[in-house]
């Protein structure tokens, strides 16, 4: 029986191992922690974002980088199918807002309880607490009498040598490192000869240039939009729920916005990057110049914090009107047309600087990883190297929240077990 070795026990690793066990192989599933899963126990917060119930048709929509490379093995294997696995094996699911699915439990640990199910049902052999050191090779003569290079087994860190037939590589990015996702699957590709896109943290919190930001930590603004700018040119546009932190600004809408940053890099080193809050996007300007201005005859005599307070959270009334350039203790009727305009402006731009990202400990996903152009979308085995495939978040792909990035693991590794 042909024996295929996965590198990693996360999402892909786990579902290549189903995939390739059902297919009748014999697979040994190395681990370096001490349990499967470690990063999927804390996605969701801990809930598990399983996949998202879209029509398949949208799903690559939704993929920021490279996501023609997934059309096969999106094909082969797509959210529903995930979800019919999950529930065949017992675990109950449901669709929440945005289409996001969940386990009925809200326990990540039943998602990986159900794999790990699996996994053993198919006689998976486990390995915990092994780390692949090196990767064996071997020369051989292909079809047209060239030479090429194939897999032939792994040597872990103690010194263990194991043989095996096929090689799945899914051992993760760079994001949450204290889950073992540190980028050791990079070496290891490099020294297969793979070049490795550059890798940064991606669905990850913005840094600000605005210290004003510390002053609205924790404050939660719902349906409002933003535009990130480069120059003049709009690059992200969304409508959502956002979030001010100690450093900046967090929450889903800016965590989608950062996929789009690939292409901007330099930008963002720079300093040039824009976010404009849109704290009125229901209103269009003239829509909320007549509310200014009914608000304004109605309490001509309060201050205008008093007014600034019914149309905008308490917390952010001080910082709205510095920013405004308006004293919080001038009265309504002394506030002048320019002044009003300049409030009205601001409510539907007010213009923050993104000074950078936070760390890989704080990204959901890694963007860049291992090229693509050099790994085959049909099967995920690599170009350069014989019996030796990829799966997940190592690959040079990534996605926008709500499950679409644990729908590439699933996907890509359950290709690459069928493939191996």
């Amino acid at each position: 029986m042909r024996k295929v070795i996965i590198i990693g026990g996360g999402a892909a690793g786990m579902m290549a191992a189903i995939s390739a066990s059902k297919e009748g192989k014999k697979v040994l599933l190395l681990e370096k922690n001490e349990k499967l899963g470690k990063k999927l126990f804390i996605t969701g917060k801990g809930r598990c974002n399983i996949t998202s119930a879209c029509d398949p048709d949208e799903f690559l929509n939704h993929v920021a980088t490279n996501s023609r490379f997934l059309y096969s093995s999106f094909s082969r294997f797509n959210n529903h199918d995930v979800v019919r696995l999950l529930n065949d094996a017992g675990l109950k699911t449901k669709v929440e807002r945005g289409q996001r699915v969940f386990p009925q439990s809200d326990h990540s640990s039943d998602v990986i309880g159900t794999l790990k199910r699996l996994c053993d049902r198919n006689h998976v052999e486990i390995l915990y607490h092994a780390k692949v050191e090196k990767i064996l090779l071997h020369d051989h003569e292909g079809v047209s009498g060239e030479k090429n290079r194939s897999f032939s087994g792994v040597q872990l860190s103690d010194g263990r040598v194991i043989q095996g037939d096929s090689l799945i590589i899914a051992t993760g990015g760079c994001s949450y490192t204290s889950t073992g996702s540190d980028g050791d699957g990079y070496r290891l590709a490099r020294e297969l000869g793979h070049s490795i896109r550059p890798v940064y943290p991606s669905l990850v919190p913005f840094i600000m240039k605005e210290t004003w930001c510390r002053d609205l930590m924790g404050l939660t603004l719902k349906n409002i939009s933003i535009r990130v700018k480069n120059g003049k040119k709009v690059i992200y546009e969304g409508f959502g729920e956002f979030l001010f932190t100690h450093f900046g600004v967090s929450g889903p809408l800016v965590l989608t916005a950062s996929t789009c940053l690939g292409k901007y890099q330099k930008a963002l080193e720079a300093g040039q990057l824009t976010l404009l809050l849109d704290l009125k996007p229901s209103l269009t300007m003239e829509q909320l110049e007549k509310r200014y201005l009914r608000e304004f005859d109605t309490y001509r005599n309060k201050n205008i914090s008093n007014v600034i307070e019914r149309m905008l959270p308490r917390k952010m009334v001080p910082v709205f009107l510095r920013e405004a350039g308006v004293p919080e203790d001038k009265k309504v009727r002394d506030i002048t047309k320019k002044e009003r305009r300049r409030m009205e402006e601001l409510m539907k731009g007010m213009e923050m600087h993104i000074t950078g990202v936070r760390g890989f400990e704080e990204a959901i996903v890694t963007r860049g990883g291992v090229n693509v152009k050099e790994v085959s979308p049909t099967t995920m085995e690599s170009k350069l190297v014989d019996h030796v495939f990829f799966a997940g978040e190592i690959l040079d792909v990534d996605a926008v929240t709500g499950g679409f990035n644990l729908q590439i693991a699933w996907s890509t590794g359950y290709t690459a077990g069928y493939s191996a």
